[in-house]
C-alpha cells in the first residue's frame, strides 16, 4: 500500500532545502504582540488585582526587548556576512587552485572546522571485546 503511494519504485524524493524565515518580520511581530499586550494591560490596570500587576513590566521589557532585537538582528546579520566574506577570501587566498586539503576533507566537513577522530587503528573497545556479550 506505501509502495502505491510512491509511485511503486521504492525511491524517496530528496528533502527540499531547508526555508530561511525572515528575521526582522518575525522579530517585528513579537514586539508588536508584547506593544498591544502593554496597552491591553494598561487599559485594564486600576481592574487587575494588586499581584497581577506585574505583568505590565513583562509586557514592558517584552516590548524594550523586541525594539532591541529590531535593532539587533540586522546588525548581527550584517556582521556574520561580513565574516563569512572575509573567510572566503582568505580560504581562496590560502589555497591554490587544483590543490586539495592536505586531509582529503573538502565541502562543508572543511568549513565547520571539524576534524576527525579516526587514526586508522584496528584496536577493539572494551564495550565490543570479541566473544564476549554485554547484553544478558
Amino acid at each position: 500500500m506505501s509502495q502505491s503511494r510512491q509511485g511503486g519504485t521504492g525511491e524517496r524524493r530528496p528533502a527540499p532545502p531547508p526555508k530561511e524565515a525572515d528575521d526582522h518580520q518575525v522579530t517585528a511581530v513579537i514586539t508588536v504582540g508584547w506593544a498591544i499586550a502593554l496597552a491591553v494591560l494598561l487599559a485594564v490596570r486600576h481592574s487587575l488585582p494588586a499581584d497581577a500587576r506585574w505583568w505590565v513590566w513583562t509586557c514592558a521589557f517584552g516590548l524594550a526587548m523586541g525594539l532591541f532585537g529590531l535593532w539587533y538582528v540586522p546588525f548581527l546579520k550584517r556582521h556574520r556576512a561580513r565574516l563569512a566574506a572575509r573567510r572566503a577570501q582568505l580560504d581562496e587566498a590560502s589555497e591554490p587552485e587544483g590543490v586539495s586539503d592536505p586531509d582529503g576533507v573538502s565541502g562543508p566537513a572543511a568549513d565547520s572546522g571539524y576534524v576527525s577522530r579516526e587514526s586508522g587503528s584496528n584496536t577493539v573497545s572494551s564495550t565490543e571485546t570479541p566473544g564476549r556479550s554485554t547484553k544478558s
